[in-house]
């Protein structure tokens, strides 16, 4: 007999003695329970037509397995009845759609009915990226952030797991990827280490900040926040796999499938049991992470797939031992895995962050069902996906994705966490644009330095135990879930389809005014930072004009004069149009600094109108939603002229650095005295709402404090001495 099939022979025997000692072999290779997204679909439809007032019209859902199992179509029936004939999960879609319907009206219904195409999504796998704070001991990449911390006890919630699913279903999401840099002690039980699993779920009590944790992750558990903790629930870890493969039944109730990424090397949770380390070199670390992964796929039989980095703590380790060190843990894990259960469907995700194509290629063509199986993810606008809608950065691999293989993209935003953004045309374009079917598996779309999950922002509940009645930040920001989601399912959804959603969320308000002002007050952020560009989150938040430095660091108008912009966006910097107003470099077809500074007051003055007829003349709005919304808005709005004062001040301050005329720095201090005057009004509006936050890749964040960070942009230009710009 081979010798690495009697070692996997010995492993299997070892691992079923454990958990038969435990009681736990019925759970590891229980049958999964079928599915019934239809179900939730007929809720909802009665659950709509009782908020209606009306009776539901009669409804059959039935599944056509010829049908792609996302596709539906809509049929008329006799008596006034309607039809739903899809796939498995598509069915559950067309039954969503007659559910919004009835909330939109009886010509919406009738329009349903008569609907002769047969929908199929446009993106197949359409994701959230979800940064998993399970426990102090095993934290994810953003736990060093309120939001995290706050967090946790909700991931271990089967309300909030069952409020984020229908949340996902209703907005046409079908894939939930959960991040962590070190999940195994937290979600398995490895029978050749089994002192590593953790009971109980931890939380530390120490104060965040001032610093940002290290960036890479390498700090995650610092002693003294272990020193100083608290136990937010008790639970044996045989709970906790119980309750994670009902949180993947649950997804799966809803057409959602489930995917775990981990960073790498980490070995938070095993306190060094076994001789357990982060050294790429240390066997015992590697037989521990084959045992882990292989554990993590035999536990969960609904889990969809696996992802891991080549980062990011491997530094001084090339790429080659990288892919090596990989292939042993993650590939020799998920193949023993397979072996013990060949028909098993299970995808591996190498994600291109830190590493290149031709190490991956030249470890992993060996892996079973390369390349089918088999695929990679890429950061698609880095950390910014509002920015361009057709992000340059993609081409550096499509040359890859041409031999069969596919990726996902992993679209980030840390760009906006407080705001209820809301542009269908920005996100009908981002996704026209995505490459096409034939080397696209998805995306998963989310932030690393905000956890989406209860929204603890919101300042009318501040201190208040709302428990699973707190909402979710997908509740909160329904609208931008909606769009990304539907649009993703089907991009030709017109504009019209979500004024009328608008009009049923806010009844007696003028829709298409709501829409228009959404839609150009969501214009800001991603226009300036098109012109302003920091890739990676920690070196732009627009927000709050600020990038982390040792903490958060605002950027002055000096950092503006000398700021890069988007690649492939378009713009010229400031320097470069400076240049070329004074005649040094020859003209090009490119948008000017002030192009984008127009753009901004464009659109932030258009919103400031709308939102200022759709308050009442009289009194505040009543309705809170409705209050938050046009004020997150008229926020979005005040900070796009902020900016657009402030990039036309150091337009003027970088010509006056040239010239010395007196007249241009006199127009620079002008318009940083009218930015201060935004930033002001701003900060009153975005702080009547949200309450400041430490944020794990960026910081401190208080804008009402930032405030004095702003007036010394104009000290700054009073006292400019000319020639001092780069």
């Amino acid at each position: 007999m081979p010798v690495d099939e009697h070692k996997h022979i010995l492993h299997r025997m070892v691992r079923l003695l454990v958990l038969g000692c435990a009681g736990f072999i019925e759970a590891i290779v229980a049958t999964p329970m079928r599915a019934d997204p239809e179900a939730f679909a007929r809720s909802e439809i009665v659950a709509s037509a009782r908020r209606a007032g009306v009776e539901p019209p009669p409804v059959t859902l039935t599944v056509d397995p010829r049908l792609g199992p996302q596709d539906y179509r809509f049929q008329t029936q006799a008596g006034g009845g309607i039809g739903v004939v899809g796939g498995p999960v598509g069915a559950m879609y067309g039954g969503l759609d007659l559910a919004e319907a009835i909330r939109l009206g009886p010509d919406a219904v009738r329009a349903l009915a008569a609907d002769p195409l047969t929908h199929t999504p446009f993106v197949a796998e359409r994701g959230i990226k979800f940064n998993l704070p399970l426990d102090l001991r095993t934290p994810s990449y953003a736990d060093d952030s309120d939001s995290a911390r706050a967090n946790i006890p909700e991931v271990w919630s089967r309300d909030f797991w069952s409020a984020y699913f229908d949340e996902m279903a209703r907005d046409r999401y079908n894939v939930l990827s959960l991040w962590n840099l070190h999940p195994f002690p937290s979600m398995v039980r490895v029978p050749e280490f089994p002192a590593v699993a953790l009971d109980d779920v931890w939380r530390s009590r120490r104060p965040l900040g001032p610093a940002t944790f290290d960036l890479s992750g390498r700090d995650a558990v610092p002693p003294a926040f272990l020193a100083d903790r608290e136990v937010v629930k008790r639970i044996t870890i045989d709970q906790k796999i119980a309750f994670w493969q009902e949180v993947m039944r649950m997804a799966a109730d809803r057409g959602i499938s489930v995917y775990i990424f981990t960073w790498n090397i980490f070995s938070y949770g095993t306190g060094g049991r076994y001789g357990i380390t982060d050294d790429a070199t240390n066997p015992a670390t590697i037989a521990y992470l084959r045992s882990s992964v292989r554990a993590l796929v035999d536990t969960y039989p609904l889990l969809a797939g696996v992802g891991f980095t080549a980062g990011e703590n491997m530094k001084g380790v090339d790429n080659d031992a990288k892919e090596q060190w990989l292939w042993s843990t993650y590939g020799e894990g998920m193949c023993d895995a397979l072996k013990d259960n060949p028909g098993r469907a299970i995808s591996l995700i190498h994600r291109y962050h830190e590493t290149k194509h031709a190490d991956i290629v030249r470890s992993w063509s060996r892996y079973p069902g390369y390349p089918a199986s088999f695929s990679y993810s890429y950061k698609y606008s880095i950390a910014h996906m509002y920015s361009s809608a057709k992000p340059p950065f993609i081409a550096e691999v499509m040359p890859y994705l041409k031999e069969g293989s596919k990726t996902w993209l992993e679209v980030r935003n840390d760009d906006i966490y407080s705001f209820r953004w809301g542009d269908p045309d920005y996100s009908r374009q981002y996704l026209l644009n995505l490459p096409p079917k034939s080397e696209l598996a998805g995306f998963f779309m989310g932030p690393d330095g905000f956890t989406w999950g209860r929204d603890f922002l919101d300042r009318d509940l501040v201190g208040q135990a709302l428990g699973p009645n707190r909402p979710l930040v997908m509740q909160k920001q329904v609208y931008a879930f909606m769009l990304w989601g539907r649009l993703a399912y089907d991009p030709n959804l017109p504009d019209t389809h979500f004024q009328r959603v608008l009009g049923a969320w806010f009844p007696g308000v003028d829709a298409l005014s709501l829409f228009e002002a959404s839609s150009a007050a969501s214009r800001v952020i991603p226009q300036i930072t098109r012109f302003f560009w920091g890739g990676v989150d920690l070196a732009w938040f627009p927000e709050a004009c600020v990038r982390n430095r040792h903490g958060s660091h605002f950027y002055t108008v000096a950092e503006f004069m000398k700021g890069k912009t988007m690649p492939g966006a378009g713009f010229l910097t400031i320097r470069e149009w400076r240049q070329r107003r004074l005649g040094r470099l020859p003209e090009v077809p490119m948008l000017s600094p002030l192009d984008a500074a127009d753009a901004l007051a464009g659109d932030a003055d258009t919103a400031l109108r709308l939102i200022a007829a759709l308050r009442p003349a009289r009194g505040p709005v009543q309705d809170r939603e409705l209050r938050l919304f046009l004020g997150d808005d008229e926020a979005m709005s005040l900070l796009g002229r902020y900016y657009a004062e402030k990039i036309r001040g150091a337009c003027d301050l970088a010509l006056y650095d040239a010239s010395g005329r007196a007249d241009q720095k006199a127009s620079a201090v002008a318009h940083l005295e009218r930015a201060l005057e935004d930033w002001k009004r701003y900060a009153a509006v975005r702080d009547a709402q949200y309450l400041p936050g430490f944020y794990s890749r960026i910081g401190w964040i208080d804008i009402s404090a930032l405030t004095q960070e702003v007036a010394k942009d104009v000290d700054l230009a009073r006292n400019w001495t000319p020639g001092s710009l780069d």
